[in-house]
């Protein structure tokens, strides 16, 4: 009966019909094809009118050189730890294990600010962050990172170079694609969790001024988001958090999303916290699962005797969706998946 469910709510729960064009695409970028790892944090979201954002670059990507990246519109960060910001980044696809794959350093400016100086995206995050990150572009790219012009109360989504929209808790940016009617609205929200940042990101004499010390620097708040596409489709990005009052008051009662992405890492987070998060609090329809620190699958199938596997159990009702890297699942605006929901 405990495998009948498992295999049920990790069933496809869509409609077996050719995806239409107001679809979001989402598209996780792993270490290794076809897999759900250790590493995994970084997905590209698509809206139907063609802005695409990149949440959480972390460790799983090449560089700014990476084929599977295409456009980047939009760069989401939702804190500075260095999974996430990406003091390292994937050597190659598939080089190492799907738990312990291999990795090269992004010393010293980040994985992040690497792929942002490549693909002339606006930078959405928390104001100390978006300060940061424009420093280190500007060291890759030999020239100043502007802030983002919004005409009209929007940000273009074609950049002609990288530039930053600093936001604080709650604020809200709107992205929006060339002659669309509508733009992408992402909101930050509050996570319950931190934000400092390893030494080795710093500047020599800041790290020789925090060294005695054994302490770092805080790059502010850490965050979710909140991305409202223009299908009607609103996601809950939980960046990594545990359990907090504003999953039921600000996110569920306010924003209403009807997907979450959740981020399971250990650090953050138990399977029974994060069920609770999903079942009794966000409700949304159907969730994804991501940033898992360990290898979830085996060709492609959820392994058991996994904290994910505990996890999905536990979800009520829904489908419970796994990132695997380069499986591309398309969601309507009820977060309904319509294809590629194996």
């Amino acid at each position: 009966m405990k495998l009948l469910k498992l295999g049920i709510a990790l069933g496809c729960a869509c409609a077996w019909t050719i995806a239409g064009a107001q679809t979001v695409k989402v598209t996780p970028l792993g270490t290794h094809e076809g897999e759900l790892c250790s590493r995994d944090r970084a997905i590209i979201f698509e809206d139907p009118t063609g802005v695409r954002i990149l949440y959480d670059v972390g460790q799983s990507v090449m560089g700014g050189e990476d084929p599977r990246l295409g456009t980047i519109h939009v760069v989401l960060l939702t804190h500075a730890h260095t999974d996430h910001i990406g003091d390292q980044k994937l050597a190659a696809l598939n080089d190492g294990t799907c738990e312990n794959p291999k990795l090269v350093s992004a010393l010293p400016n980040s994985n992040t600010a690497e792929v942002a100086a490549a693909k002339n995206p606006s930078l959405i995050m928390i104001r100390n962050m978006a300060f940061f990150l424009a420093k280190k572009i500007q060291n890759i790219r030999g020239k100043p990172t502007g802030t983002c012009a919004e005409p009209g109360g929007a940000i273009a989504a074609v950049q002609p170079a990288p530039c930053i929209a600093p936001v604080e808790l709650g604020g809200m940016k709107i992205v929006k694609a060339a002659g669309a009617a509508n733009g992408v609205e992402i909101t930050t929200v509050f996570a319950s969790h931190d934000s400092t940042l390893i030494r080795e990101l710093l500047t020599d004499a800041q790290q020789k001024a925090l060294a005695p010390d054994n302490i770092s620097v805080s790059l502010g708040a850490p965050s979710g988001y909140i991305v409202k596409f223009t299908n009607g489709l609103k996601v809950y990005l939980s960046g990594d958090t545990g359990l907090h009052s504003e999953m039921k008051t600000v996110i569920h009662d306010f924003h209403r999303p009807n997907l979450a992405v959740l981020n399971l890492g250990p650090n953050a987070i138990d399977p029974a916290a994060a069920a609770f998060a999903i079942n009794d609090l966000v409700q949304p329809a159907a969730v994804i699962v991501s940033h898992p620190n360990e290898g979830v699958t085996s060709g492609g199938k959820l392994k058991a005797g996994t904290r994910t596997s505990d996890f999905a159990y536990r979800v009520r009702g829904k489908p419970v969706y796994l990132a695997v890297s380069g499986r591309t699942l398309e969601f309507d605006g009820s977060a309904t998946c319509v294809a590629g929901c194996n």
